[in-house]
């Protein structure tokens, strides 16, 4: 049962919204436990015998064979609860026959892996018979919970024909990551508006469990009438990205940016570069943490300005995500069935210890050549005991770029001019090539002719030709003099565009095309395309970054929206003198 209630009016709401004041109100859950059908049930009284049911979590979801086994094995009894009703709650408590276990996360990850997987091999095929007793409570939960997902569905439902409303097929398309949630709302968007020829964006961000590529290739199988398009970063490599700037950290997840974010606004901007609104159907929830109860159901992208995005089922529970995906009997990704709760990259720094754990034995190479990869991290910079340092999750909260090489790049070196007030001479960490002047194109317009090429001048003008920066120096060359001629755009001082001049030195001698500009840049004109190394001979790759001038709107914010104008940078920065 889940209770809302407004604060401001002091009332309770049957949704999320106040009726009253339309705002936000909080959403309390409790899920009941019906002891004589041995199923747990969203409302207190159960629907099939009538028994009051005693509270047993806030949310919950089922513990699959494949997973009840692995539980079995770990304690060290196979096929105990194998004729028992076995869910998993809040805080990944394991539920048997409505009684808490009282086994921790931590008491569970004593056995090594090697002897799981043996033990897991050895009594695969006898758990096999075990899915008849699963599926016998899996039945009778559907049942019993059959109003609440009527309700939820025709909720939904309606939700979405509403947003459809004034957009054709063609401007609309679902998010899919092969997980639980947007598998739902893929089968909720194409049942509801009856096409299944809506196109969906997959974000392939080569760090997803092995088990979600074969259900999204199943997923293209068995709709083939559902365009399943891919948005992947084809020009880098995470282990080589991780050699030059460090692996990811709780902090700083640069892999999202740049396999994830960057990827699937670049893929959105094709598919509808013709179009002046787009609609996504977005599988985001607010019970799955913080920062998530607080995104609104409806919003405009942050990222895309004719993108709309509208969240069906952000007000279901982990217990709804599953009564639908149960009564509905869709394909669903695997990994589910082996006690993940939840799926994406399966390397995150975010993962808990447990999911770690569960790559140690259901994907031990990856999860061997991953820790491999993070010990020798650990010893380039310098850690005392570098296996303690990566067992323990340390790596997971580091900051900053200490001890990292391709952080010095992160301080721009410059002295200001003697005899020029308004002039800053650079050092530059890189040589300057023709790519230097793209950078500078937020800030007014590239005019070679207005300058003396024998001094690599180039002018930096307003729209109405008048200059603005002289930037001086030789194709080939480190040394770079910037002449602060006129303010730029919404710049108020010298030493504001000042700052702005230093954020474009900081990208242009950073830049791993990370795509974060390209994410940011709301009218699609800038073009990233980049090696993963800062030395490879990226001619070869076809190395640019693009600013387009006719798209370009010069509003900047692809200069002021990280620190420092870089969002490698953001990544790699350390306090001076570390």
């Amino acid at each position: 049962m889940i209770n809302y209630v407004c604060e401001k009016c002091n009332l309770e709401c049957s949704t999320s919204t106040c009726p009253i004041c339309n705002e936000r109100t909080i959403g309390k859950s409790k899920i009941f436990w019906c002891k004589n059908c041995n199923i747990p049930t969203y409302d207190e009284i159960c629907t099939c015998c009538g028994g009051k049911g005693k509270y047993i979590s806030t949310d919950i979801r089922p513990v699959f064979p494949e997973e009840r086994l692995l539980l079995e094995v770990l304690i060290g009894e196979p096929f105990k609860f194998s004729k028992c009703s076995v869910w998993n709650g809040q805080g990944n408590r394991y539920i048997v026959d409505g009684k808490k276990i009282n086994l921790t996360v931590k008491d569970l990850m004593v056995k090594s892996p090697k002897k799981v997987i043996q033990e897991l091999q050895e009594n695969e095929k006898d758990n096999k018979v075990t899915y008849k007793n699963f599926n016998k409570y899996i039945d009778r939960f559907i049942e019993v919970n059959k109003d609440r997902y009527n309700n939820i569905v025709t909720e939904a439902t309606d939700y979405i024909i509403d947003q459809k409303a004034g957009y054709n097929d063609d401007e609309m398309f679902v998010s899919f990551s092969g997980g639980k949630d947007s598998t739902v709302v893929s089968d909720l968007v194409i049942k509801a508006l009856g096409k299944p020829e809506i196109i969906h964006v997959f974000g392939d961000t080569t760090l997803e469990f092995p088990m979600t590529m074969v259900y999204a290739n199943r997923f293209k199988k068995n709709n083939i009438r559902t365009p399943l398009l891919s948005a992947k970063n084809k020009e880098k490599n995470f282990y080589d990205l991780c050699d030059v700037i460090g692996p990811p950290s709780r902090v700083m997840r640069w892999c999202c940016i740049i396999f994830k974010t960057g990827a699937i606004t670049k893929k959105i901007s094709t598919i509808f570069k013709d179009k002046t609104k787009v609609l996504t159907f977005y599988g985001i929830r607010r019970s799955e943490s913080v920062s998530r109860s607080k995104y609104d159901r409806t919003s405009d992208s942050p990222k895309i300005t004719k993108q709309k995005v509208a969240s069906p089922i952000i007000d279901w529970y982990d217990f709804d995500i599953w009564l639908y995906l149960l009564t509905t009997k869709i394909d669903f990704n695997d990994a589910y069935r082996l006690g993940y709760s939840r799926v994406g990259c399966w390397c995150c720094p975010n993962n808990s210890t447990w999911s770690q754990y569960l790559a140690s034995i259901y994907m031990p190479e990856e999860h061997e050549k991953w820790r491999n990869q993070l010990i020798r991290f650990a010893k380039s910079v310098g850690k005392p005991d570098p296996e303690e340092y990566i067992d323990g999750g340390n790596w997971k909260a580091r900051q900053g770029g200490n001890g990292v090489k391709y952080s010095e790049k992160t301080f721009v070196k410059f002295k200001r001019c003697a005899d020029e007030a308004e002039a800053i001479n650079y050092e530059l960490k890189k040589e300057i090539t023709e790519e230097l002047y793209e950078f500078f194109k937020p800030l007014g317009w590239v005019n070679k002719d207005m300058g003396n090429n024998r001094l690599g001048e180039v002018y930096i003008v307003d729209k109405n030709n008048n200059p603005i920066l002289r930037l001086q120096g030789r194709i080939g060359s480190k040394n770079l003099k910037i002449s602060i001629i006129k303010l730029p755009f919404k710049c108020r001082s010298l030493k504001e565009a000042k700052s702005k001049v230093d954020c474009q030195i900081t990208k242009y001698q950073m830049c791993l095309g990370c795509l974060a500009c390209e994410s940011v840049c709301k009218h699609d004109a800038v073009k990233v395309k980049k090696a993963a190394h800062e030395n490879e001979i990226v001619f070869k790759t076809g190395e640019s970054y693009k600013i387009y001038d006719d798209k370009c709107k010069r509003c900047g914010e692809c200069v002021s929206h990280f620190d420092g104008g870089c969002y490698m940078r953001k990544v790699l920065i350390t306090k001076r003198g570390e």
